[in-house]
């Protein structure tokens, strides 16, 4: 039977399911797509052809396809009520974004997504279209044309009163602001997106994601407490769901744990029985960053950072942290290494700790300006000079506390002697 003589029908669809390659089943459900028939059950068998399609198409990787799709079932969506277009819609974008490589498609087809629903003055699918546009610009690190869009669609959002999408806009606009470094406007986006959370029903992968952006906040004033209490938090939500950013929680409860010197908890928390459902690459990362940080080895510290480079340099959140939790151990060895010395080669301390010269003769000067230790450079013979700690003498400031005391008293006379005179 030829492709061209398949209608709406359960048969169809029946025989799409049972065809013997992904193309012939692609090309049957085109057909019924593309069928004439526009009775009510009709219409319902295209929607479950379109779904099927879209299935198909993803796994045999055909983005453009998936584009082409949804350009194709304009005419079609006339036919339909605006939710189960909006549906359909966004299941086609949700289809292409699985597969990789795709993010500039993603944005063009967004794109003409916006373009059409503004012609058809579809709003409510136009500003969830724009949304995911939003998020994929941001991904993009085009920020600025991010911020631009959201900035009018919260306003429009906002008087329409859809806290839903509102939650969802404020979220975005808070992981937009921190990636532009801009903590103060982050943090308010947080708490706007809270209150409109507190209002509804929020689904629970939305509240794990609100307490990971929460999380990632409080980590960057250093509150790693906090962060860690959000971060758990987050990882119950992904969790139960056997969602993927699961193992992101935990490896950033895991950070906490070190940044507050409590390293030798990650092992227990790793070999916990929800630990253990996540062990690979990135637990076994923060595993090395912990013995190196219990051990308090640079060497460790920069195995770790070599051996797990995608876990730890690449993820933008753990290598900030860990810049920090370097540059304090670094300066706690070095002070360790120098403290026997009045004068010593930077050659030597070089040596010792395993690391270039270069390198250790930048922190040390920095570290003497920051005033962490009292000495100079002395960079013709290569040598660090350290002083002794000047040895404040105890007079003066007794001294002072009995110039102080003495001036309490007077001033207490002279209250007294005016009583008296008047």
């Amino acid at each position: 039977m030829s492709s061209s003589h398949f209608t709406a029908t359960t048969d169809s669809i029946a025989q799409a399911l049972e065809a013997k390659t992904p193309s012939e089943a692609i090309s049957i459900l085109y057909c019924i797509i593309d069928s004439p028939s526009s009775s009510s059950e009709a219409l319902r068998i295209k929607e479950q052809a379109i779904t099927n399609l879209s299935d198909l198409l993803r796994q045999e990787n055909r983005a453009e396809d998936l584009r082409n799709l949804l350009t194709q079932l304009r005419p079609f969506f006339s036919l339909i009520p605006k939710a189960k277009t909006a549906k359909i819609v966004r299941g086609v974008i949700d289809a292409v974004a699985k597969i990789p490589d795709t993010s500039d498609l993603q944005i063009s087809l967004c794109k003409d997504m916006v373009a059409w629903t503004r012609a058809e003055k579809r709003t409510f699918l136009r500003q969830r279209v724009e949304a995911r546009l939003a998020a994929l610009l941001m991904e993009n690190k085009e920020y600025s044309e991010a911020l631009t869009l959201l900035s009018g669609l919260i306003k429009e959002v906002r008087r329409l009163d859809d806290k839903l999408l509102l939650v969802d806009i404020d979220l975005l606009e808070s992981k937009l602001h921190f990636s532009l470094r801009n903590l103060p406007k982050a943090k308010a986006a947080l708490t706007a997106a809270r209150t409109a959370a507190n209002a509804i029903y929020v689904p629970p992968a939305q509240q794990g994601t609100i307490d990971l952006q929460s999380g990632i906040l409080h980590a960057e004033e250093k509150d790693y407490k906090t962060a860690y209490s959000y971060f758990f938090e987050a990882f119950e939500a992904f969790n139960a769901l056997e969602d993927p950013r699961a193992v992101f929680s935990l490896k950033y409860m895991l950070l906490c744990k070190i940044m507050v010197n409590q390293a030798d908890d990650v092992a227990g928390i790793i070999s916990s029985k929800a630990g253990l459902q996540y062990v690979g690459p990135e637990l076994d990362a923060m595993k090395a960053v912990a013995d190196a940080h219990a051990k308090r080895s640079l060497k460790l510290f920069e195995t770790a950072l070599r051996d797990f480079r995608a876990q730890l340099e690449e993820d933008p959140i753990v290598h900030r942290h860990l810049s920090s939790l370097y540059d304090t151990l670094l300066e706690q060895n070095l002070c360790r290494l120098i403290e026997p010395f009045s004068k010593v080669e930077i050659a030597h301390i070089a040596e010792l700790i395993e690391l270039p010269v270069d390198h250790v003769e930048k922190k040390l000067s920095q570290m003497i300006l920051d005033k962490k230790f009292a000495g100079t450079l002395d960079q013709g013979a290569g040598c660090l000079i350290i002083f002794e700690d000047p040895k404040t003498d105890a007079i003066y400031p007794a001294t002072l506390e009995t110039i102080s005391n003495i001036g309490k008293v007077v001033d207490s006379l002279y209250v007294r002697s005016a009583k008296i005179m008047a």
